[in-house]
């Protein structure tokens, strides 16, 4: 594979663009192609065999750009479809649980870890069960947290609008009763809410998914002396499986920069 390759994001619709711009931030020469399946999100609420199915697809489509590593910027992959993902998948596969994991056991004091997902993260119990394999003194709260993910995709996201801010308090509000000084936002969609949280839980300590998996990949790449040897600003490309109304605006929001390369895909002609 060549060091000048990209690099592949995908997530469930525009969420997995906070883990892109972290990347563009670590590692600005390499290049990105990134896919949102905006077309069938929400991921969260989906049977485990559907979530599958949809991974093994964008995945595929990825590879056949020829990318050298895969970042799976999804909460809910990452939690039910990696290890199908990684014994498919030649390249490294990186997910957003275990990096964000070790970074919360790494803040928390109190040994009391809260984690925000999707329904189908929070059933998994990934985040848990990866928290107990490093630390089996430390307690976790999981909550389903359902309303987020269409109120980030419809740009409900500053912490003056009161609808989003009563949705984090409801999610928030039984994390904090336990006692809790760090929360995992188990979702890429959640750190576009980041204001919102902070105002309504101004203690405690902040979880980044996207962040922490794009360090994760950065090491992986780096060890493995795969990184692009141009010096220049790297290229970036987006696809989608729905139309561009709508997205290019939005990924322009979340990324802070202008699209300029943007491309509809029928994803369902691609599977591993």
């Amino acid at each position: 594979m060549s060091n000048c390759a990209p690099i592949g994001v995908f997530d469930s619709g525009f969420g997995g663009l906070t883990a892109v711009r972290e990347l563009r931030r670590i590692l600005p020469g390499e290049n990105i192609v990134y896919f949102g399946d905006n077309a069938r999100i929400p991921y969260g609420d989906k049977s485990a065999e559907t979530i599958i199915k949809y991974a093994c697809q964008d995945a595929a489509f990825l590879l056949s750009l020829g990318v050298k590593a895969i970042l799976v910027a999804c909460g809910t992959v990452s939690s039910v479809a990696i290890d199908v993902l990684k014994e498919k998948i030649s390249v490294p596969v990186v997910g957003v649980i275990e990096p964000a994991a070790k970074r919360a056991l790494a803040l928390s004091k109190k040994g009391m870890i809260g984690v925000l997902g999707t329904k189908a993260t929070v059933k998994s119990g990934s985040y848990e069960r990866f928290i107990r394999t490093l630390d089996g003194k430390v307690s976790t709260v999981g909550v389903a947290c359902p309303l987020l993910v269409p109120l980030v995709e419809n740009g409900y996201v500053s912490e003056n609008n009161q609808i989003t801010r009563l949705a984090v308090r409801e999610y928030i509000e039984p994390i904090e009763k336990s006692g809790c000084d760090c929360i995992i936002l188990g979702c890429t969609h959640y750190p576009l809410l980041e204001r919102v949280f902070k105002a309504e839980w101004a203690e405690g300590e902040l979880i980044n998914t996207g962040r922490e998996a794009a360090v994760a990949l950065s090491d992986i790449l780096k060890a493995s002396d795969a990184l692009s040897p141009d010096g220049s600003r790297g290229g970036l490309k987006l696809y989608s499986s729905d139309s561009a109304e709508n997205f290019i605006d939005a990924a322009a929001m979340y990324l802070g920069e202008a699209i300029k390369d943007f491309e509809r895909v029928d994803i369902l002609s691609y599977g591993l």
